[in-house]
């Protein structure tokens, strides 16, 4: 299905998620020294500031209390879980949490956009989705790779 102009905010973001997986496990196969995996993990870091709080905000206070669904619990659980693995690899970056961190995260991202958004676009009704395009899109975060 194609993604509803409301979410496209929130999938350009996932985008970005997925490329972060993809940049980070690719460099770590190159270059594991403790130098590269501090490096990375300042990407990972900065990334997180940058624009996944802002993510995991708009979803929290806005979309998902427009859905009753049984996937938000644990899609919420995950976020907890990125954000603590983030507090970890700012105290001690580390290879193995790094790539627990993006394979969390790429998990979670397939989540929503092959399941939630796609519930979402099946359930709520036009006036619905285009409400909460108008709140995503004033708060969504922009940022270029």
């Amino acid at each position: 299905m194609l993604r509803d102009p409301s979410l496209i905010p929130l999938s350009h973001q996932h985008h970005n998620g997925l490329a972060l997986c993809v940049l980070t496990e690719r460099s770590l196969r190159t270059d594991a020294s403790p130098a590269s995996v501090e490096k990375l993990a300042l990407k990972a870091i900065d990334r997180y500031d940058l624009e996944l709080t802002n993510h995991f905000d708009i979803e929290e206070r806005i979309l998902f209390p427009a859905i009753a669904s049984a996937l938000i619990p644990g899609l919420i659980s995950d976020h907890r879980r990125l954000e603590a693995l983030i507090g970890s690899l700012a105290n001690r970056p580390d290879a193995a949490l790094l790539l627990e961190f993006t394979a969390l995260l790429r998990s979670h991202i397939r989540r929503e956009e092959n399941e939630l958004f796609e519930e979402i676009q099946r359930r709520l009704p036009r006036r619905t989705l285009d409400s909460l395009g108008k709140q995503i899109d004033a708060k969504a975060v922009r940022i270029c790779l």
